[in-house]
């Protein structure tokens, strides 16, 4: 449902006078795909660190395993981002790799669907200041079995992170 809304969004910002995120299926195979893009953000990059940083901020309620819960990341070598419901609940979405602070942001995992896979990912970030804002580029590289083969996950995947980041640049832009 929320790829279908997100032609919406993208039509909402060009109106609004905004850019809209440039994302792509860059290559899939049965093996494997990678996707990524980059998002002007008109906010200081230290505003956009701390934001994409703390993912419950952003990170859309519909496409969460458990109903009413957080997000957390841990910026420590094998920290995790992870998802906690109230009742105990919780799952391990990816793994931090490498945080060179304020610049980039390297995980390791599955999200979503993935986790049950064979396969397994690295989401990288990158942020550059650009005049008085920002410009993050990201990249989701996914590799490893996935019963009719993985090019098939490659647009869906695609479709949820340009989303996820539309709504890190409306926060990070919001400056709340």
């Amino acid at each position: 449902m929320v790829r279908h809304l997100f032609p919406l969004a993208v039509a909402a910002a060009l109106l609004a006078g905004i850019a809209p995120a440039s994302a792509e299926v860059k290559s899939a195979a049965p093996h494997g795909f990678e996707v990524g893009g980059t998002v002007a953000i008109a906010a200081p990059p230290a505003r956009v660190w701390a934001v994409l940083t703390a993912p419950d901020a952003w990170w859309s309620r519909d496409h969460r395993w458990f109903k009413g819960s957080t997000l957390s990341l841990d910026l420590s070598p094998g920290g995790c981002w992870c998802e906690r419901a109230a009742d105990g609940r919780v799952s391990r979405h990816l793994e931090t790799a490498l945080v060179e602070p304020g610049t980039k942001l390297v995980l390791q995992g599955g999200l979503g669907p993935l986790q049950g896979q064979g396969a397994a990912g690295g989401l990288s970030f990158t942020l550059k200041p650009e005049g008085e804002g920002a410009t993050l580029t990201w990249t989701y590289v996914v590799g490893g079995y996935a019963s009719g083969g993985l090019e098939a996950w490659a647009a869906p995947v695609d479709g949820v992170l340009s989303a996820q980041l539309a709504n890190l640049k409306t926060r990070a832009e919001a400056g709340d």
